[in-house]
């Protein structure tokens, strides 16, 4: 059975469980919320001990190790801009250290793919970036999501009102698909994490160039809807070095000094937005995931690993009211 078919009955079950269940806003009271686990790794430089860094992180996910071996895996990376001196795009160092590290616990390949929504040049991107040379030294090859074929994906709550949206071919038929993600704000969203990340299994040839067809439809609405429906398997974020003020592109860098990453998408983006200084329920996206079965309450998230102490990161106005108080 492809994947394809598979991700359609499970959405269609759940849509109907849904429904049946009168709407899922119970789950707001953090005790309905599901215990979830988010390991978080220190990690001070990109350098080749982040291979052992990403390895010990996923060495305490036994479940996903276990499917892991002999696996065929999508990296859905954050590839937007390319900048010198701002940290746009998922570091290619936390890339290529993924890859590794998934290859030396099992996989039996591992794909990098992105559909960028500013640069309609992927090429342009993977070198100026330096991704295209590592990615060649660990042996894995780059998708242009933006122009691989694609297959209709319904939407399981269809909160945006798409009923369906375009999700490219490499994503679909993986056997496990990675959100590897930036610990970055968001001018529109607040932050921009392993969820909003989703957008980029999206072809640009499709929806055309910035997506502005999901930006109408609601960004929240469609991280959400893209979250539930794709149900990715693992995120990883790179909080390594991260980006404050006008993000994703024209933020400034702040030292953060982690790798986040966990198998509940919500949880990790609220455990990283916590460590920005930022109230995760005061984040739309966030608080629309915890009406459909996302956990991003603090006392039904188990941290574990490194403790990484939180610093405020510096946000928009309009998003002043997002800061943790106190």
């Amino acid at each position: 059975m492809s994947r394809l078919t598979r991700r359609a009955l499970l959405g269609g079950a759940a849509a109907t469980a849904a429904i049946a269940a009168g709407g899922l806003g119970w789950q707001a009271w953090p005790g309905r919320q599901a215990p979830q686990r988010v390991t978080t790794l220190r990690a001070d430089a990109y350098d080749l001990g982040l291979v052992e860094v990403i390895s010990a992180g996923l060495r305490r996910w036994p479940a996903l190790l276990a499917r892991l071996r002999g696996a065929r895996v999508l990296l859905k990376t954050n590839l937007v801009e390319h900048h010198p001196d701002r940290p746009i795009n998922t570091h290619p160092w936390v890339v290529a250290a993924t890859v590794e590290a998934l290859l030396q616990l099992g996989a039996a390949q591992v794909q990098v793919g992105d559909a960028p929504g500013h640069r309609r040049d992927g090429e342009a991107l993977l070198v100026g970036s330096g991704l295209d040379a590592l990615l060649e030294q660990v042996g894995a090859e780059f998708v242009d999501l933006n122009y691989d074929a694609f297959h209709r994906l319904p939407l399981v709550d269809d909160l945006s009102g798409l009923s369906s949206l375009p999700v490219a071919a490499a994503v679909l038929e993986a056997d496990l698909v990675f959100s590897l993600a930036k610990l970055k704000t968001h001018h529109w969203a607040g932050v921009t994490l392993s969820m909003k990340n989703l957008f980029g299994a999206l072809p640009g040839a499709e929806l055309g160039w910035p997506k502005n067809r999901l930006h109408w439809a609601g960004i929240e609405k469609v991280t959400v809807d893209l979250w539930r429906s794709l149900a990715p398997d693992f995120a990883i974020v790179d909080g390594v070095v991260g980006m404050e003020g006008d993000g994703p592109i024209m933020g400034t860098p702040v030292a953060s000094g982690f790798i986040a990453m966990g198998d509940h998408l919500p949880a990790v983006d609220a455990h990283c937005a916590r460590l920005m200084g930022i109230v995760p329920e005061r984040l739309p996206t966030l608080r629309l995931a915890r009406a459909h079965g996302g956990t991003i309450a603090a006392s039904r998230i188990v941290t574990e690993g490194d403790g990484i102490a939180p610093r405020d990161f510096a946000l928009l106005p309009r998003w002043g009211w997002a800061r943790r108080v106190g």
